[in-house]
């Protein structure tokens, strides 16, 4: 791939930490979603599991003329995975079990940059921004 090829390329990183523990959140199955336009059909793209660190390294690059993404977090799993319970602060017996059994993340792209979103996630709660 030439510098000007990889100078174009649109790219999508993220990892997840569970701010519960103050630890990466290993193995949580995502799924990469593009659309062209607001009023476009998202169609899968790629799809990851966050490794020990809580990343997903391994994101494809994005298609030309995608304007939006879609990040889906299955979080559900995570939180009801026997690693997971013993991480939390909170009571092993939860009333709402997941509370937030997925999460999904839009956002707008331009051409050629690269988009570093991470989730801050606890049980009750998540938090996203745009990273460097």
């Amino acid at each position: 791939m030439s510098s000007d090829t990889a100078a174009n390329e649109t790219s999508v990183s993220t990892h997840i930490l569970d701010t519960s523990v103050g630890r990466p959140a290993e193995g949580v199955a995502l799924t990469l979603s593009v659309r062209s336009g607001s009023d476009g059909s998202w169609t899968a793209h790629g799809a990851s599991k966050t490794d020990a660190d809580g990343r997903c390294k391994d994101l494809p690059a994005l298609p030309a003329g995608t304007t939006h993404v879609r990040l889906d977090f299955e979080t559900e799993a995570y939180f009801t995975t026997k690693q997971a319970e013993e991480q939390q602060d909170a009571p092993a017996l939860r009333d709402s079990g997941a509370f937030f059994p997925e999460v999904a993340i839009t956002f707008a792209v331009k051409p050629g940059e690269h988009y570093h979103v991470p989730l801050l996630l606890n049980p009750f709660g998540y938090s996203v921004y745009r990273g460097s």
